[in-house]
Formats: C-alpha cells, sequence, structure tokens
C-alpha cells in the first residue's frame, strides 16, 4: 500500500508540473526584466539581448531622467521587441526601513486614489513612447499596499499582468500573473543566475529575473555575468521558452 501511495503521489507531482505545455516543447520559461530605466540598459542590457536574439522588459519610472534624455532611444528598443512596462511615475515605496524614500513618495501615505492616479498617468507617458495600450507593471520594491489599502484589484484593471518578488513557482496550477514571483539578482555570481533557471526546468515553471543596474550601478549585476545568463539560455533554447514578460504573461493566461 505504501509503495501504490509513494507511486501515486509521484505521478501527481510529476504531472501538475508537466501539465503545462510551454511552446514547442520547451521545458520552462525564463524572462528577463530590469527596473528604473537606466542608461545602462540601453548602453549595455539591450545589446546583449539583442546579441543572442533574446527580448527584455524594462519597468520605466516615469521620472528617469534617461527615459528623458533617451526617448528616441527607448522607443527604437521597443520596435525590437523589447517591452517598455510601467514601473509608476516617482518609485513610490513604502518608507519602513528604507530611509532613502523621500516622505512624499511613502506609500504608507498615499491614497489608493493617488497610486492609481499615478498608475495611469504613467501608462499615457509610455504610450506617447511607444504607442503601445496594453501594458504590464513592475511594483515598485514589490509593495503593493497604499494607505493601507491593497491596490492589487485596481492593478489587475489597468494592466495585464504586474511583476512582484518570491520564489520559483512548484508549479503553473493556479499561478498569479498578478504577483508573479521574481528572482532579485543583486551581485550575483553566474552559478546563482544558472542555478535559478536550472530550478525553474526541474519543475517545469517558470523564472523571472529582476535587474537593476547591469555594469556597474546599484543592485548590480555584472555585465560579463549578465551576458553569461544570456548565453546559457539561448544556447539552451530548445528546452527554454524565453520572451518578454506581456508575451510570457499572455501566453500562460491563454493556457493556465
Amino acid at each position: 500500500m505504501r509503495i501504490v501511495l509513494i507511486f501515486v503521489l509521484t505521478v501527481f507531482v510529476f504531472s501538475s508540473n508537466a501539465q503545462f505545455k510551454w511552446p514547442n516543447g520547451a521545458k520552462a520559461a525564463v524572462v528577463f526584466t530590469y527596473d528604473d530605466g537606466l542608461d545602462c540598459h540601453l548602453d549595455i542590457a539591450v545589446p546583449q539581448l539583442d546579441e543572442f536574439g533574446l527580448k527584455g522588459t524594462f519597468f520605466c519610472t516615469g521620472n528617469s531622467p534617461s527615459l528623458y534624455n533617451r526617448t528616441d532611444e527607448w522607443r527604437a528598443i521597443t520596435k525590437r521587441g523589447h517591452e517598455l512596462g510601467n514601473h509608476t511615475l516617482f518609485h513610490p515605496c513604502d518608507g519602513t526601513g528604507r530611509d532613502w524614500v523621500k516622505p512624499e513618495y511613502d506609500l504608507i501615505t498615499y491614497t489608493p486614489e493617488q497610486i492609481v492616479a499615478e498608475l495611469t498617468t504613467a501608462n499615457t507617458l509610455l504610450k506617447a513612447i511607444d504607442g503601445k495600450t496594453e501594458r504590464t507593471f513592475g511594483y515598485t520594491c514589490s509593495n503593493y499596499v497604499a494607505g493601507g489599502v491593497d491596490f492589487t484589484d485596481s492593478v489587475k484593471n489597468i494592466f495585464l499582468a504586474a511583476r512582484c518578488d518570491g520564489p520559483i513557482p512548484e508549479t503553473m496550477h493556479g499561478y498569479k500573473t498578478y504577483k508573479t514571483p521574481s528572482f532579485a539578482s543583486i551581485d550575483p555570481k553566474i552559478e546563482d543566475l544558472v542555478a535559478q533557471v536550472e530550478e525553474a526546468r526541474s519543475k517545469g515553471t517558470i523564472v523571472v529575473f529582476m535587474f537593476h543596474s547591469v555594469g556597474g550601478g546599484y543592485l548590480n549585476t555584472a555585465a560579463d555575468v549578465h551576458r553569461q545568463l544570456l548565453q546559457y539560455v539561448s544556447e539552451n533554447s530548445d528546452v527554454l521558452y524565453s520572451d518578454s514578460f506581456i508575451n510570457v504573461m499572455k501566453y500562460v493566461k491563454q493556457n493556465q
């Protein structure tokens, strides 16, 4: 009886992971996302993505100096299949334990109406750059509470999907497209990043990478490490499905 039970449980676990079919027989999905709209994204991340024929999603804040100074370059990368995602106008975060958060941009003192107004205005700005009406969202600091109120329902009314933080999912059953977990890459070794990919592959699920600076800066990932990760995913494209966040989330929602 015990052997039969173990067999049944093993089959159930395998089936729960295997029942989700990624495109072209892939075993897992890999998504590259980048926060804050930084110059290094245009100078380093995008050229490396293009080198390997991969797509990235860039969650840009509306007050990004790079977005202002290099608007034409940001517009150009969207024509090559990269995505501009919404990351608010002013990057408000819960200021608890974060002394860099300005009082006027503390989500604790925001109202739900205020964050919604900020998100919709940021969408207008991004539409002026890329002309797109469908958009995804990256929660700032992975916070989804403003003034004590969870604003996820509002996010669902505005965006196709939204990225949060969290571990690689055990299964795609019940996968939350409006709080998709992601791996924050901070001074990683290539082995750390490959391990995330392989964990997703072993589970038949998905890894969403959350990058900030690439090649020097805050919450940094070294340029050579970033490139090695892209090369690894490219070399394993027969078993790894990779696309922009919006395209992968569309696929997940259509096939859940």
